[in-house]
């Protein structure tokens, strides 16, 4: 299995540099790589102070991190924190994120690569978060004695950790210190093949949207648009997406039912004018409106980045986007403030929070035009959407806590170096 592990490993890299020929993310992940241990050495030199490694596959992964981040820089301001990431993704959006010492991209899991990168870092603390298991760089902070945390994971029985095959894997996850997990399930299937160091923390992402939210400042178009007027906030959404949005759209602001805000996922100039052509009721961009245009407009188009956060707490309703195609985006936020939320039936299964809030009755996924129709038209009852907002309110109480937890046990480890 570890020559299969190998193969992999060298079939992505030679793959990648190929693709740099005519795929821009690819020219990142392998010039990003270039030379990054002789900079790490570099960025190094004379330092006097104990490092601590936090390893981010991408975005996604970055944010459940970075609250345990700021607390380890506001409580150890006399340790280095070097931040990695897998994907370029992760990387060009947070390479000047200022609660790090050093960003940079992780080498390829090869065991030179990581013998000489842990060598070099001589991290005192290394934290995995969610799905990063490497098996070179994780077998040599064990060789090298440097405790090692994975958080805010989360198990699957199909993962090939449970499979009879997957010893080489498992392996993997009895060289870690301990793990945090997201649920009781994970702690059961670890528990299943023999891992107890383990304890269910939940999800670092509460913390950290919760926070957002809790500090989000007032948008004053979008308070403008909505008025008094019933909102559907619809977020990341992309053209799978419009397409059952559209005709529901179509009918519930030409009736006057609700008002809509739409947060495309990319904001490209072609993907909003097809928005808008394919309306029949008056939209306004926001980079456009003035108040006449507001007061008229039933749609309203969001043509920036960067707000969708603070823009769920005009929705009464949400819709967000990414589960018709490669995966659902962002949910918490809308849960945050106690939203119902709609998105797509086809790729939401491996995100728990949307699992858990469909059992609970606060989201409803969706396969197309006519159930989402019939989904809101239920929830248009008051005990039914009452039901459904508690259900948000109370999930997302539930699972705060979880940067505390792990920072207990971090406070452990940091304090006995």
């Amino acid at each position: 299995m570890r020559f299969l592990y190998d193969c992999f490993i060298l079939t992505y890299d030679i793959l990648s540099r190929l693709l740099t020929l005519f795929n821009p993310k690819a020219r990142l992940f392998v010039a990003g790589r270039k030379g990054l241990l002789q900079r790490l050495s570099k960025a190094l030199e004379g330092r006097g102070k104990p490092l601590i490694w936090f390893h981010c596959a991408s975005l996604g992964e970055f944010e459940q991190g970075r609250p345990l981040i700021a607390y380890i820089r506001d409580a150890y301001p006399d340790h280095l924190i070097l931040l990695t990431f897998f994907s370029p993704s992760g990387y060009e959006m947070q390479k000047e994120y200022d609660k790090a010492d050093i960003i940079s991209y992780m080498p390829l899991d090869t065991r030179s690569n990581a013998r000489r990168f842990v060598s070099l870092v001589k991290p005192v603390l290394a934290v995995f978060v969610k799905y990063e298991f490497w098996h070179y760089h994780i077998a040599e902070l064990e060789r090298q004695r440097v405790p090692l945390v994975s958080v805010s994971a989360i198990f699957r029985p199909d993962q090939i950790f449970f499979k009879s095959h997957g010893g080489f894997y498992r392996r993997i996850l009895h060289r870690f210190t301990h793990l945090f997990v997201q649920n009781e399930e994970s702690i059961k299937l670890l528990k299943s093949i023999g891992i107890t160091q383990c304890t269910r923390a939940g999800d670092t992402r509460f913390d950290r949207v919760f926070e957002i939210v809790s500090r989000a400042e007032e948008i004053p178009i979008a308070r403008a648009f909505k008025g008094l007027s019933k909102t559907m906030v619809v977020g990341s959404c992309w053209p799978d997406d419009m397409q059952v949005l559209t005709p529901f759209i179509n009918n519930k602001a030409g009736s006057g039912d609700l008002k809509f805000i739409i947060a495309p996922h990319e904001i490209s100039e072609s993907f909003i004018q097809r928005i808008i052509d394919a309306l029949e009721v008056p939209a306004v961009r926001y980079s456009q409106a003035s108040r006449a245009d507001l007061e008229s407009s039933r749609v309203l188009i969001i043509d920036n980045i960067g707000m969708l956060s603070r823009l769920y707490r005009y929705g009464e309703y949400a819709f967000v986007g990414g589960a018709y195609g490669d995966g659902l985006h962002n949910i918490l936020e809308a849960a945050c403030y106690g939203v119902p939320v709609f998105f797509g039936n086809r790729n939401y299964k491996k995100f728990n929070e949307a699992v858990e809030l469909i059992r609970r009755g606060g989201a409803f996924a969706v396969a197309d035009y006519r159930e989402l129709l019939e989904r809101y038209e239920a929830l248009r009852a008051e005990e039914n959407y009452q039901k459904a907002n508690k259900v948000c309110e109370d999930y997302v109480r539930e699972n705060l806590g979880a940067t505390k937890t792990i920072m207990q046990y971090l406070d452990t480890i940091l304090k006995g170096e």
